[in-house]
């Protein structure tokens, strides 16, 4: 049990693919805060997947959301409505570019691929956080997930790097048009983790490796060290940080050479 209660505070977390997303470690952390948690998966193959997950978190609504359709948008929130009343939270972990986008020189990207990874990585955000602020009656906090890319030139990383850039800038514009309603929005720039989506990174294992020897605490971060500040930044104890990018990557940010 951890010292920041959740008991009584219900929210939504997207983007569980399986038990090693970032998404899963900061639903489990949160509901072990005593916050009552909706997960969504994006289509029936995923559905047995998460549904396997949530079966484990006391009283978890499982809800489909593909977050490029309005309507799925739409109808899953009319669904937490009826169920949960009112949110406290809401996670963004969702993120999207094509293999080939990954893997083939930045220059070659097509219109459909930037288009594509934008949307799902980006603009998916701006749908969520409209439907959600109304069921945030006492305000509320948005999480989402961003990367070192977004300011700096990972090679292999390619469109996935500029749908990061858009959304940082997301939260801030967010956390301004939100903010009198006391709905904060920030961003964990996490560290490299071994995800379902990290696979689909060209050299994500000399990348990892890299962080490693360079961050000044030596070492990778782990998924339960970004969950412990998701859990930070869902809580009361965050109150007055909004429109952030805050940073858990062993220290590597800030090292030039």
């Amino acid at each position: 049990m951890y010292p920041i209660d959740l008991s009584g505070k219900r929210g939504i977390i997207l983007g569980v693919a399986n038990e090693r997303s970032i998404a899963w470690a900061i639903a489990e952390i949160l509901a072990q805060a005593g916050a009552r948690i909706a997960l969504t998966y994006q289509n029936e193959r995923l559905k047995d997947r998460v549904s396997g997950l949530a079966d484990t978190l006391d009283g978890a609504l499982l809800l489909e959301c593909d977050a490029t359709d309005d309507r799925q948008i739409s109808d899953m929130f009319q669904q937490v409505e009826a169920e949960f009343g009112e949110i406290s939270f809401l996670v963004h972990s969702i993120a999207f570019a094509n293999r080939e986008d990954l893997s083939r020189p930045f220059a070659e990207t097509g219109r459909e691929g930037f288009r594509l990874a934008l949307e799902v990585s980006a603009y998916s955000l701006i749908p969520l956080v409209r439907h959600a602020a109304p069921l945030m009656k006492n305000g509320g906090s948005i999480v989402t997930m961003t990367f070192d890319a977004s300011q700096k030139v990972y090679p292999g990383y390619n469109v996935m790097g500029t749908a990061k850039a858009a959304l940082e800038h997301e939260v801030r514009q967010l956390a301004f048009e939100y903010g009198e309603q006391n709905i904060r929005l920030n961003a964990i720039s996490a560290g490299p983790l071994e995800t379902l989506a990290a696979r689909g990174i060209h050299g994500f294992r000399d990348m990892k490796k890299m962080h490693a020897e360079k961050a000044p605490m030596g070492r990778n971060i782990t998924a339960d060290e970004v969950a412990k500040t998701a859990l930070f930044l869902c809580s009361g104890m965050a109150s007055g940080i909004t429109g952030s990018i805050i940073p858990v990557d062993a220290g590597y940010h800030i090292m030039a050479v």
